[in-house]
């Protein structure tokens, strides 16, 4: 497990190097770095959070910087380091950084009334897949298009999903055998890109992507076809890396809920990752994602895309 987890923060250790040193742990340090990934278009999203560090800065009384980060597994690396102070994680992104670093999720997204979410499957609407099932028929055929290894809707459910369902031993298996080939896109939504202009056949991404690309695109939803779901993923975390004094993390955490009395920041907070409200959270809501993770045991191969 340490050697495969090694891989997994390899490219992000890359990444820190050329960033400059570490905040060297500082408990209490003036300047707070809020990192992000890009699980939409990085530009958008690197613009959006401005104004929510700014507020954030605001209550804390400190500089609040944000940072969109180049992977999942960069922000993991980034929150075990010391570079970030504050991540916007998603489910799985927690359980690695829980793995290996000691951080706490301090918060959680709802989205809907819900502290869960589904990742879907995406193909063209003339694609003869109408059903999960019909992926075994075209098995060798067919292009999966997914955001990121380390992501948790765009990866490991629908990976371990389909490993079950089509009694497929590896993830090496799963990508090199049942599909006829595999591209790594960097966001949720260039995976559907992807899908939409035949680059890939099949996407996985969260529900419903399409939902936040029809400005851009506004016949997606005639032109992508959702033919499955996963079961249910714990919503993204808001993590912080536990060497921050006590005091600040609850100061960061009290600011953060009082964003659910704010419209504005609630509005750049749905615009930044579509979500609806800030909740508590706890190390045991994400416990199904780690025994995912530990079931599916991801193959080496996969991760040194990263």
């Amino acid at each position: 497990m340490k050697k495969v987890l090694t891989l997994i923060f390899a490219a992000s250790l890359l990444f820190l190097a050329a960033c400059g040193s570490s905040s060297g742990k500082e408990p209490n340090p003036d300047k707070l770095v809020m990192g992000f990934v890009p699980s939409q278009d990085s530009d958008k999203i690197a613009e959006t959070a401005d104004p929510l560090a700014e507020e954030l800065g605001n209550i804390l009384d400190k500089e609040v910087e944000a940072e969109t980060m180049t992977s999942y597994s960069a922000l993991v690396e980034a929150l075990g380091s010391g570079t970030v102070h504050i991540g916007f994680i998603p489910a799985f992104g927690f359980v690695l950084a829980d793995s290996q670093y000691d951080v706490e999720p301090i918060l959680k997204s709802e989205r809907h009334g819900s502290a869960t979410y589904v990742a879907q499957y995406l193909v063209r609407a003339d694609s003869p897949v109408n059903s999960l099932e019909d992926l075994e028929e075209h098995a060798g055929e067919m292009t999966w298009a997914y955001g990121d290894a380390s992501s948790t809707s765009g990866y490991l459910f629908p990976a371990a999903q389909m490993m079950e369902m089509f009694d497929i031993e590896s993830t090496t298996q799963l990508q090199e055998e049942f599909f006829g080939a595999t591209t790594s896109t960097g966001g949720h939504d260039a995976s559907a890109v992807a899908v939409l202009e035949g680059q890939a056949d099949i996407a996985t991404t969260f529900d419903d992507v399409r939902d936040t690309m029809e400005e851009d695109y506004p016949n997606i939803k005639d032109d992508l076809k959702k033919i499955g779901e996963t079961k249910p993923i714990p919503n993204d975390t808001i993590t912080v890396p536990s060497f921050l004094d006590d005091e600040l993390t609850k100061e960061i955490k009290e600011a953060f809920l009082s964003f659910n009395e704010n419209e504005e920041m609630i509005k750049i907070m749905n615009e930044v990752y579509n979500w609806d409200a800030i909740i508590e959270a706890d190390k045991s809501d994400f416990d199904v994602v780690k025994e995912t993770y530990e079931k599916l045991e991801l193959d080496e191969s996969v991760l040194d895309e990263e």
